[in-house]
């Protein structure tokens, strides 16, 4: 669903582009409250895998195909804000270093496909969790259906925008029936990806998934006579180091070798797009000529080496970017959770 320029016009954009922005900085003094420690590096590793995912475009009718847009996984994981800033990295990106979603369009692909994903799955994911049975499974469920319901709450947003600045004439009613219908199907990969991410995560490092922070069924021990046993403290978090090396090359796999045999048919918008008569007034991107534009190395004659050198480049642009980013939030948190810097400074002199 990355948006190129030209469909929505330049005022529209801009207005986008300051609601996105607005969004973002509310993410990132959010973000600052979600990172506990160690986990700006693992919130880098969830932007990079949701870059690599993106690559991969599954078949959803004839025709047309569909990619993760991601914000709700981000949110289950991650939290709301942070994961917010994870999609947001991505798509920067796309946009700059492979031509992938338009420039000007910028400001409209953050709001489609960060924000309204991430607040309407994450929103809906937890009014679910305050009903189910406590536990991974009602995770696993509510990500489920926070992710498939994301997906269509982004193509209307992008309905919203089209007609309040589309730059055709093409009838907003048959824009979003058209848009609603592919992404509701689009919806349910999304949620496949989503509950299966997550349920391999809460598999293995439980701990890890802001999402299920508070969902464990509490372990009540009763001796013979009936009355509650001690239970022994938990036991500290184990390191995610090995969790993260795993990820890392799961993700590196995706980008260098799944995303070759992925589908190559339009995606949904593109789709769309075409049959409706919206991308005639598509514009060029201004880094179509970007040694990486298309998700291809420049000047690399083998097609497959090319697509995975470049998926590679891209986990390891986004691992850096979202990480470096996430770092800074955690140390300035830091920082202000000190009360007395000044007096530790002094004593130290």
């Amino acid at each position: 669903m990355h948006v190129p320029d030209g469909f929505i016009d330049l005022q529209t954009s801009l207005a986008a582009g300051a609601a996105a922005t607005a969004a973002v900085v509310v993410a990132l003094r959010g973000a600052r409250r979600e990172l506990n420690e160690g986990a700006a590096p693992l919130a880098g590793l969830v932007a990079a895998f949701i870059f690599a995912v993106q690559m991969l475009n599954f078949p959803v009718a004839a025709g047309t195909s569909g990619h993760l847009l991601g914000g709700a996984l981000a949110a289950v994981l991650v939290g709301p804000y942070t994961g917010m800033l994870c999609v947001t990295v991505v798509l920067l990106t796309q946009s700059f270093l492979f031509a992938d979603g338009g420039l000007t369009a910028l400001g409209v692909n953050v709001t489609d496909m960060a924000v309204t994903t991430t607040l309407v799955g994450y929103g809906l994911f937890r009014a679910l969790l305050a009903i189910l049975p406590r536990g991974p499974r009602s995770v696993t469920v509510a990500a489920f259906a926070g992710a498939l319901v994301s997906v269509p709450a982004a193509a209307c947003a992008f309905t919203v925008l089209y007609a309040l600045g589309g730059t055709t004439d093409v009838a907003v009613g048959t824009v979003f029936a058209a848009m609603t219908g592919v992404h509701v199907l689009i919806g349910v990969g999304e949620a496949v990806i989503t509950a299966l991410t997550v349920g391999a995560v809460l598999a293995v490092r439980p701990d890890l998934v802001h999402g299920a922070r508070g969902t464990a069924r509490p372990l009540l021990l009763r001796g013979p006579s009936g009355q509650p046993l001690p239970t022994a403290a938990p036991a500290p978090s184990r390191s995610p180091r090995r969790f993260a090396v795993t990820a890392m090359a799961v993700t590196l796999v995706l980008a260098g070798f799944v995303s070759y045999y992925a589908a190559t048919t339009p995606d949904g918008l593109e789709k769309v797009a075409q049959d409706k008569g919206i991308d005639r007034a598509a514009e060029e991107h201004a880094a179509k000529d970007s040694p990486l534009a298309d998700y291809q190395v420049k000047d690399v004659g083998d097609e497959r080496a090319s697509g995975a050198l470049a998926g590679v480049v891209g986990v390891g642009v986004t691992l850096v970017a979202g990480t470096g980013v996430l770092v800074v939030l955690r140390r300035r948190r830091g920082r202000r959770d000190d009360p007395l810097p000044e007096a530790r400074r002094t004593e130290a002199v």
